[in-house]
């Protein structure tokens, strides 16, 4: 399939639904808090309602990974996820729009111990996060403690890339290329915190097969690899959103421990266990639409979606 080409001058016809939705994130970002709520919601029920693939990938995620849950509990789940999820991108509007100072006092962050901690070794920190419907959000408030660095995948499109960048350069000192592994390194050599998410299923090329929720889950062995390269302690953060839909918690766990232990599988197994620990606080919370699970440990076996 041929790539597609975007046409160099920005205000070219084809941007124009780009610069739409850039207006309509701009409007979404400065509603009145309850407003971004309520709207978060309806978005959260129109997606469970039209993204049938997304559904699906959630009510197989949910299937998989809460066996012990009835028919009647999981599609409560799944309905609870895309409404966090539209929550999550009203949140998302905001931190690429505007900066979050105004909420500071809405954020209460645990653990701070363990990164002032780290930071003080002089070796950098890795830090692993997860795919939190709160994520990007989560990113902009934790700004507000620590400086960090981010991973940053490139969008396409250059002129949402450009939004998106410009967005996320309020809130972090750096955005690391998702495949500079070399910018990486040398950021946390430097001393820096950067900003890790080890949650997602790469392909087999990239990872060992590792208990994930009791699933045997392709997980990539680069959080270990990091590690070796740089010396750095690897906090794991977790954060949700509240209840009340109007304030925060972040908090960083203990480093792990004996890590990276030189056992590709065992080190995969501690990244996973923290990460679905931190989950299942709020497992509602978790990005559950995108396919964990879609690489089995046989080839042979049919997918599960």
């Amino acid at each position: 399939m041929a790539k597609k080409k975007y046409p160099p001058n920005t205000l070219h016809p084809r941007y124009w639904p780009t610069w739409l939705g850039i207006g309509a994130l701009h409007v979404c970002a400065w509603l009145p808090w309850k407003a971004k709520v309520a709207l978060g919601k309806g978005v959260g029920h129109l997606a469970l309602t039209f993204a049938k693939e997304r559904r699906h990938f959630t009510e197989v995620n949910v299937r998989l990974a809460f066996p012990e849950l009835s028919e009647q509990e999981q599609k409560r789940f799944v309905r609870e996820t895309f409404i966090a999820n539209g929550l999550g991108f009203m949140e998302v509007a905001t931190s690429l729009v505007r900066k979050v100072d105004f909420m500071k006092d809405k954020v209460t962050f645990k653990g701070r111990e363990y990164m002032d901690a780290a930071l003080a070794e002089g070796k950098g920190v890795l830090v692993v996060g997860a795919h939190f419907s709160v994520l990007d959000f989560g990113g902009a408030l934790h700004g507000l403690f620590y400086p960090g660095d981010a991973i940053y995948k490139p969008h396409k499109n250059p002129v949402f890339d450009r939004f998106i960048r410009k967005g996320r350069e309020q809130h972090f000192d750096y955005l690391v290329p998702q495949k500079d592994l070399k910018s990486l390194v040398r950021r946390i050599k430097k001393g820096h915190a950067v900003w890790y998410s080890p949650d997602q299923d790469f392909g087999r090329k990239v990872s060992v097969f590792a208990p994930f929720f009791g699933v045997e889950a392709a997980s990539i062995t680069m959080t270990a690899r990091i590690a070796r390269m740089t010396g750095a302690p690897v906090l794991p953060l977790r954060m949700h959103r509240n209840p009340d839909n109007a304030s925060y918690t972040l908090e960083y766990l203990p480093p792990l421990a004996n890590f990276p232990s030189g056992d590709e599988v065992a080190d995969a197994t501690q990244v996973n266990q923290v990460i679905e620990e931190m989950i299942r606080v709020h497992p509602e919370q978790y990005l559950w639409m995108h396919r964990r699970f879609k690489t089995r440990p046989n080839p042979e076996d049919p997918s599960y979606y």
